[in-house]
């Protein structure tokens, strides 16, 4: 790794080199892995706004600084600290204004209120927004066709935002949100909106397992996207979905009925994503 590689992990870390996503982008070529490194570090950034807590006006209004140096950017060319390392990226990679304004509006859904209970059609356009908008900012670094990409990005996008859903509700809890879909709950018998009574209900497992089946859907059909991309752009997704799927199916043997033990991912299974897919 180069000294620039160095300082860049510094900056994205601990978040990043803890994660599965550090995994799956080590194993790019240098030139993708540091444009990767860059889009995740902006990511970051913008989603360490919603969580780190304090008044929501002076996060939104951070956010809008963010906005505004993206819009400035596309418009004039013009870098501010929060652009100036990921302008190069843009343009070798041709990475489009509206996916980076995409990742923007979705920390905003966390700020203006806790998401508690949303309907489907709420919690899916916060999917794109926080997750399938990252894919498409990847996949144009990845190499994938355009097509292949977008479709990429929807459902594999949702299907690891959806587990990382299921896998943190206690944690999400704690922060007074609740990104489970009133339909899955009220189909489950579970009427109330109090947090606390839905994560202590004992038909919560049946409604989390509906959405389980749903994302196990998901990755699927990012299974079936993947097989028709170059071995060489569907690496890093391909790993990502190894590792996180296995975090699905942990849950799901697992369980959603109180107490909930932890389900983090597993070494062996970034190991198995890593030789399964021949890196080595």
């Amino acid at each position: 790794m180069s000294s620039q590689e160095h300082e860049l992990v510094s900056e994205v870390a601990p978040a990043a080199t803890s994660s599965s996503f550090y995994a799956a982008m080590r194993v790019l070529p240098s030139a993708q892995r540091d444009a990767m490194y860059h889009v995740y570090a902006f990511c970051r950034e913008v989603d360490d706004v919603a969580d780190n807590g304090g008044p929501r006006e002076g996060r939104l209004a951070e956010l809008e600084c963010y906005r505004f140096d993206i819009e400035q950017y596309y418009l004039t060319g013009r870098t501010t600290h929060r652009t100036r390392d990921l302008a190069p990226f843009i343009t070798e990679y041709g990475l489009l204004k509206d996916d980076f304004i995409a990742v923007i509006d979705g920390m905003e859904m966390d700020i203006v209120r806790d998401i508690q209970a949303p309907d489907w059609s709420v919690l899916d356009l916060y999917c794109d927004r926080a997750a399938s908008a990252v894919g498409r900012l990847s996949v144009r670094i990845f190499g994938m066709d355009e097509a292949h990409g977008i479709e990429l990005s929807h459902h594999l996008g949702r299907a690891l935002q959806l587990t990382n859903i299921l896998r943190d509700i206690d944690e999400d809890a704690a922060m007074g949100r609740l990104y489970l879909p009133r339909e899955a709950l009220q189909d489950a018998g579970i009427s109330t909106t109090d947090i606390a009574t839905i994560l202590a209900h004992p038909n919560l497992d049946r409604a989390c397992r509906g959405i389980a089946m749903l994302t196990r859907n998901y990755y699927n059909q990012a299974e079936r996207v993947m097989a028709h991309c170059p071995r060489r752009t569907a690496r890093s997704p391909r790993m990502m979905a190894t590792v996180y799927r296995g975090i699905l199916e942990k849950l799901i043997g697992r369980g959603w009925n109180a107490p909930r033990a932890d389900v983090r991912r597993s070494k062996r299974y970034v190991l198995w994503a890593v030789l399964r897919d021949g890196i080595f």
